[in-house]
């Protein structure tokens, strides 16, 4: 899987994204809307999962690198609902997009960039009828990427978490849509 904007290249990931890709999923700064960073470990599981879900189904979230020097900029792309938080999601939307970027490039229009490229994967090429994103209510940088990419609140679509415990602060979530404008 590869696609590319004007500034970036959106590709499958490489065993060699590990350190980077756990630099990013390990600073707190990053992390502040998630309920905790990742490990070195967990971040190899997760880079692990990602690369048998782009095999068996063709697509998942990817790494994002700038394109002028291949330097690993964080994660953006597609990925399938897990079961149980489909099910808290009115409509039970089956893909969502999402990105975490590395804090030296917040800021410089690239989660933008990124996503409206995976949407248009995602709406030209998989022919997806919607594709959703969400994330903690408190989490207003994200928001704004997803309404610069076309994406509307749907707040009757909000929803507690299932994954985090009832009295967790990160629980309560947003949700918005965009709907496939080549239907």
């Amino acid at each position: 899987m590869r696609l590319e904007t004007e500034r970036l290249i959106l590709r499958s990931w490489e065993s060699r994204d590990h350190a980077a890709l756990a630099a990013v999923l390990g600073d707190s700064e990053v992390r502040r809307f998630y309920p905790s960073i990742a490990t070195p470990e967990q971040t190899r599981a997760q880079l692990e999962f990602s690369i048998e879900k782009q095999a068996a189904v063709g697509f998942h979230f990817g790494a994002a690198e700038l394109k002028s020097t291949g330097q690993f900029v964080g994660l953006v792309g597609l990925g399938y609902i897990p079961d149980e938080t489909r099910a808290a999601i009115r409509g039970e939307p089956a893909v969502e997009i999402g990105w975490q970027f590395d804090k030296a490039f917040w800021g410089q229009g690239l989660a933008p960039e990124g996503a409206r490229a995976w949407l248009d994967y995602g709406f030209a090429t998989l022919r997806l009828p919607e594709i959703v994103a969400f994330t903690f209510a408190g989490n207003l940088p994200s928001q704004r990427v997803m309404t610069k990419i076309g994406m509307v609140r749907d707040a009757d679509a909000d929803f507690e978490h299932p994954r985090l415990a009832p009295e967790h602060p990160l629980r309560s979530h947003v949700v918005y849509r965009i709907a496939n404008p080549r239907r």
